[in-house]
C-alpha cells in the first residue's frame, strides 16, 4: 500500500492526520482516475454517523466538484449501500466515509467502483499518485462544475427494499435483537426487520456523533448478549459502526463469531445448490474448526487468504465461490451482492437459523470452536514493518511454536488500519495459549512502541 491507502481506504485521526485538505484532494483525485471513461463522472457518497463526517463529506464532495464530477449525496447509510448504489444508479464510483468499528476521533475515505465492488490495488495507486504530486489539473469551471444532488431518503429506501427482497423470508412474530453501534445501520436495520414482521429490540439506536462503536456493537457484544437474555429473544445482531460486519449471539448470550456464521451459512447454501463449487473462502485467522466443520461435515474445499475482506473477496472473484469472510464478522454473499454486509448476512443467518428447526445454541455447537487468543502489541508504525526482521521476536516465536508441538499453530501479522501488530495463538487449552500470546505482545510492544 501507499503512503495514505491502507487496506481498507484511506484513514487516520480526523481533522489532524485526515484533513479536510486531504479529504478535498481525496475528491479530485479520485473524480480523475475513476472519471476516465465518463466526461461528467457520477459518485455516490455516504458516510457514518461520525462527528467528522459532515466536515468531511462537504471537503470529499468539493473535490470531486471541482475536477467536473457530479455527486449523489446518499446521507448516513451503511457502506455495502454505497456498493448497491453505485450499481443502482449506473454511477462511476462510489465513495463512503467511514472508519468501520474504530472510535468515533477516526475516520476514513474508500471507493467502490461502479459495479459495487472495492478498488484493486493498482487503481489505489494511480490515486495515490496523483496525491502525491499535489492538485491533479486545473479546476473546472463555468457549466463543467459539477452538482450535488441530495438524494439520502430515497437512497435509504432502495436499500431497504432491496433487503427485504434479498431475504424473501416472513419472521412474524420471531423475537429478535438489533445492536447497531449507534452506526450507520440505526435506521435500516430496524426498518428492515419491521418489514418482515419482526418483533424487535433495537439497542445502540441513538448516535450522537461520538458514541460510534463505544462499548457497543460488533466489537463489543456484551450488551447485546445481556438483552438477549433478558428479551427471551431467538437470537441477537451486532453490526459495527458502517455495518459491514456481524457479530451474533445465541439465545443463551453466547456470542457466534464469524467463523460460525460463516460455517452455518456454508450449510444452508449447500442444501438450497448455492454452494458455488462446492468451496469455502477464509482467511488465515480462521479456526481450526471452521476447516475441520467446512471439510468434514460439508465434505467442501477451503480457500485460505490473507487478512482482509479485500483479498477474501479477490480470491472469490477468481474461484466464482458464492461465500466467504473473515472471524471479525465481514461475510460476503456473493451471490447476493459485491462487498461484505452485515444486514444482508444477518438475514442470511436468520434464514439458516428458522429454516434448521433448531435454537441458535444448537447450530452453533455443530462448529467446535478450539480456544484462540488475540493479544494487541501497541507499536508505532514503523515498528509494525520492524518487528518481522528482529532477531531476538523471531527466536522468541519460533520457541512459542516449539512448545505447541503441532497442536496449535502462532499468527502474527501487522493491522492494516492501526498501530498494531496483531498476536494470534490457537491451542487446545486456552490457559497455556493465553500467557504465550500476552509474553509476545509484550515483547513487540516494548521493543517497537
Amino acid at each position: 500500500m501507499g503512503k495514505h491507502f491502507g487496506t481498507d481506504g484511506v484513514r487516520g485521526v480526523a481533522g489532524t492526520e485526515l484533513t479536510p485538505q486531504l479529504a478535498f484532494r481525496l475528491g479530485q483525485a479520485g473524480a480523475e482516475v475513476l472519471g476516465r471513461e465518463h466526461k461528467r463522472p457520477v459518485f455516490v457518497v455516504g458516510r457514518d454517523t461520525r462527528i467528522s463526517g459532515d466536515m468531511l463529506e462537504a471537503a470529499l464532495t468539493a473535490g470531486i466538484l471541482s475536477a467536473g464530477g457530479d455527486v449523489i449525496s446518499a446521507g448516513i447509510i451503511p457502506t455495502p449501500a454505497v456498493a448497491y448504489l453505485a450499481r443502482h444508479y449506473e454511477a462511476s464510483a462510489g465513495a463512503v466515509i467511514s472508519a468501520s468499528h474504530n472510535p468515533f476521533e477516526y475516520n476514513g475515505i474508500k471507493f467502490f467502483s461502479g459495479d459495487g465492488f472495492k478498488l484493486d490495488d493498482s487503481v489505489e495507486a494511480e490515486i495515490e499518485e496523483i496525491l502525491e504530486k499535489g492538485c491533479p489539473g486545473e479546476p473546472a469551471s463555468g457549466d463543467e462544475v459539477g452538482v450535488r444532488i441530495d438524494a439520502s431518503r430515497e437512497a435509504a429506501d432502495l436499500y431497504i427494499d432491496f433487503l427485504v427482497e434479498s431475504a424473501g423470508i416472513n419472521l412474524t412474530g420471531k423475537k429478535i435483537v438489533l445492536d447497531c453501534a449507534n452506526g450507520a445501520a440505526y435506521r435500516v436495520a430496524p426498518a428492515v426487520y419491521t418489514a418482515l414482521g419482526a418483533e424487535i429490540t433495537v439497542i445502540g439506536e441513538e448516535p450522537d456523533g461520538i458514541n460510534i462503536n463505544d462499548d457497543i456493537g460488533s466489537t463489543h457484544p456484551e450488551r447485546l448478549c445481556e438483552t438477549v437474555k433478558a428479551t427471551g429473544a431467538d437470537i441477537g445482531l451486532a453490526f459495527d459502526g458502517d455495518a459491514d460486519r456481524l457479530i451474533a449471539a445465541d439465545e443463551n448470550g453466547n456470542v457466534v463469531d464469524g467463523d460460525r456464521t460463516i460455517c452455518i451459512c456454508a450449510k444452508m447454501m449447500k442444501e438450497e445448490g448455492r454452494l458455488a463449487g462446492n468451496r469455502v473462502t477464509a482467511t488465515v485467522m480462521s479456526n481450526i474448526g471452521f476447516h475441520k466443520f467446512v471439510k468434514e461435515t460439508l465434505g467442501a474445499d477451503v480457500d485460505v487468504t490473507g487478512v482482509g475482506d479485500r483479498y477474501v473477496l479477490e480470491s472469490m472473484r477468481k474461484t466464482g465461490c458464492a461465500i466467504g469472510g473473515e472471524q471479525s464478522g465481514h461475510i460476503i454473499f456473493l451471490d447476493r451482492t459485491t462487498t461484505g454486509d452485515g444486514v444482508l448476512s444477518s438475514l442470511e443467518l436468520v434464514k439458516a437459523l428458522y429454516s434448521s428447526g433448531k435454537k441458535m445454541s444448537e447450530l452453533a455447537d455443530e462448529i467446535e470452536i478450539f480456544p484462540q487468543v488475540l493479544v494487541n502489541a501497541k507499536v508505532t508504525n514503523e515498528g509494525k514493518k520492524a518487528y518481522s526482521g528482529d532477531a531476538e521476536i523471531q527466536a522468541a516465536i519460533a520457541e512459542t511454536e516449539k512448545k505447541l508441538e503441532g497442536n496449535g499453530r502462532v499468527l502474527i501479522r501487522p493491522s492494516g488500519t492501526e498501530p498494531l501488530v496483531r498476536v494470534m495463538l490457537e491451542g487446545e487449552d486456552e490457559a497455556v495459549i493465553k500467557p504465550m500470546a500476552e509474553s509476545l505482545a509484550a515483547m513487540i510492544s516494548e521493543k517497537y512502541r
